[in-house]
């Protein structure tokens, strides 16, 4: 006699499926959720992230926050961060993005230089731009003064008044080039006969854009938005690379915070902690996106 399966293991192809899926799952558990789990724990410890003892504190990581200096700063830093290093790349890629998508000449070309900043090592970007920066021997002081604007020249990333600003150009400079493809994907959807049918209506060309093109790049709108919301507060390589969070304190973001306090003082539960907030703050700006990315795909 044989033995029947449960029917809704025989409605779903049995158990065979769920034996090809193991590997994944297992990596998935080791890599993602056994380290997220053990970050966790360790926030609410004193751990130093070299002795084999620790001690539970509870909230008292958490409670530190609300009262370390320097988190105030790297949080305020980080918003800065993310209002600039969206608006402008969004902006500018839109405007690259509605060129590129006339009639212009060597599009190939254009696309390519536009958007191979964001394909480069961010150590190579953060070597590039930190010898551009030089106060000696940088290509932009060196080009002040070539001109007669001696008094424009500056270390720009040694002092407290343009370290951050410095730090957000090649940010810019390297973020531009995903948006503008995108956009430019979903310029290429729009149907021509909106268009023609707004210009059979009288409508100028800021109207077409406003009532057909924004319209039809709503997608698009979605995915750069929370892509680039998720990547800001997630800063961490360019910046170290560039400044390690100085001079002082003026470029410091809670990703470098949480680094120092993780490697170099050796204080790897306040350093947790603060991994665990940068990662809920990630979620909670990702949720609108996937919550309207579902209500689409269920209309």
């Amino acid at each position: 006699m044989t033995t029947l399966a449960p029917r809704h293991v025989r409605q779903n192809g049995g158990w065979r499926p769920w034996l090809f899926a193991l590997p994944a799952l297992g990596v998935y558990l080791v890599f993602l959720v056994y380290p997220a789990v053990s970050s966790l724990w360790f926030s609410f410890t004193d751990w130093d992230g070299l002795s084999p003892a620790y001690n539970l504190v509870g909230l008292d990581n958490y409670a530190r926050l609300l009262s370390d200096p320097v988190v105030l700063t790297a949080g305020r830093n980080n918003l800065l961060w993310s209002v600039v290093t969206i608006v402008v790349p969004v902006t500018l890629g839109l405007a690259l993005a509605l060129l590129l998508n006339g009639k212009v000449r060597g599009k190939p070309v254009l696309r390519l230089i536009f958007y191979a900043p964001g394909v480069l090592p961010l150590v190579s970007i953060a070597s590039i731009w930190g010898w551009l920066y030089n106060p000696e021997h940088g290509a932009i002081n060196s080009f002040l003064q070539l001109i007669g604007l001696d008094g424009l020249a500056q270390p720009w990333l040694g002092q407290d008044s343009t370290a951050l600003w410095a730090v957000m150009v090649p940010a810019v400079w390297l973020r531009t080039g995903f948006p503008m493809l995108l956009y430019l994907a979903a310029l290429q959807g729009i149907p021509e006969q909106l268009y023609e049918a707004a210009r059979v209506d009288g409508a100028s060309r800021w109207a077409q854009f406003r009532h057909v093109t924004m319209p039809g790049l709503r997608p698009a709108h979605y995915i750069v938005l929370a892509l680039s919301l998720i990547d800001s507060f997630k800063v961490f390589d360019l910046v170290y690379a560039m400044t390690y969070g100085g001079p002082g304190t003026a470029t410091q973001v809670m990703g470098t915070w949480m680094y120092a306090n993780v490697f170099q003082y050796y204080q790897t539960g306040y350093g947790t902690a603060i991994a665990v907030v940068i990662t809920l703050v990630a979620i909670a700006v990702g949720i609108p996106y996937v919550r309207s990315q579902t209500r689409e795909r269920a209309v």
